[in-house]
């Protein structure tokens, strides 16, 4: 896996106050910063891939995403309103298992 740049995805207003650090040995000491699950999640659906949104389905049957959350992160994407309707559509009809 490898890093990309903020332009390359359709991500939540407020993305970059939710970033999170990582840091360890295995980093080299070199922080790295990643998206939180929510805003990963809500530009993986902005994506529409299939494989997308079976990534969606599996965090949520994880439970390593809220729904109540993820339709808030939805709804700050930068799409037209039919767009972020069709996204929450979407992500309700997610089974919970993945």
């Amino acid at each position: 896996m490898h890093g990309v740049g903020p332009e390359t995805a359709i991500l939540p207003s407020g993305w970059e106050e939710r970033l999170i650090a990582v840091r360890n040995e295995n980093t080299r000491g070199c922080t790295g910063w990643c998206l939180e699950v929510h805003d990963l999640a809500a530009s993986r659906l902005a994506a529409g891939r299939e494989k997308d949104v079976g990534f969606v389905a599996a965090l949520l049957g994880y439970a390593m995403v809220h729904r109540v959350v993820l339709a808030a992160r939805i709804d700050a994407l930068p799409l037209a309103d039919e767009r972020r309707e069709q996204l929450r559509r979407t992500a309700a009809g997610l089974d919970r298992t993945g």
